[in-house]
């Protein structure tokens, strides 16, 4: 599966933010999203997963086959470890949530309402989710926040097993996971300031 992007552009709160964006993430591949804060990665993730539209240009290959992870652990607080894992594979009609528990250690944490992790544990059982979607491309937004370092080798180690299969992740972090994978920065592509006609276009 190859996610090609043409000529992309990206707004955030109708303020353009990123153009002109050429890539494509083929099968087995990681690409490494780099840029500083506030320049659109985020933004450049949720359009890619279908969660807004683009301003312009084009995005192939991504219907139905994305896994998305943004800043929240999107977890049901009143729901055990097991419990969300399991509903996030009846959304995805996938059934077999074991291996998830073991590639994030959470088999002693199974039966714990998530409501009562720590915020390292919550992280964990929201990168788990990744592994019940079935879809063969991953895109993480800033998904070490929280982990320690056991915890950053285990997500490595869930993205290696992914590509491995067959998979490939976006993934925008400043920290070095150790994968073997190409770095896109971002801020080259950093929209240019819509010219303004008149004073009162400034307000509009």
């Amino acid at each position: 599966m190859t996610l090609t992007v043409t000529d992309l552009a990206i707004t955030r709160g109708g303020i353009p933010v990123l153009e002109g964006l050429n890539f494509s993430l083929q099968s087995g591949q990681a690409l490494i999203l780099r840029g500083p804060n506030g320049i659109g990665k985020t933004t450049l993730l949720r359009t890619l997963a279908g969660l807004q539209p683009a301003l312009s240009g084009t995005i192939d290959g991504a219907e139905d086959q994305i896994a998305y992870a943004s800043h929240s652990d999107g977890l049901k607080p009143t729901l055990t470890v097991v419990e969300n894992l399991t509903f996030w594979a009846s959304v995805f009609e996938t059934d077999d949530i074991q291996p998830a528990l073991d590639a994030f250690a959470l088999n002693e944490l199974s039966d714990r309402h998530a409501g009562n992790l720590s915020a390292g544990q919550k992280r964990r059982l929201g990168l788990a989710r990744m592994l019940v979607t079935g879809r063969p491309i991953w895109m993480l937004d800033e998904p070490t926040v929280s982990l320690d370092k056991d915890a950053v080798q285990m997500f490595a180690d869930a993205v290696r097993a992914h590509l491995g299969q067959g998979g490939s992740a976006l993934i925008a972090t400043h920290i070095d996971l150790g994968l073997d994978g190409e770095i896109m920065d971002v801020g080259p592509n950093k929209a240019k300031p819509k010219p303004i006609d008149d004073f009162d276009g400034g307000f509009l």
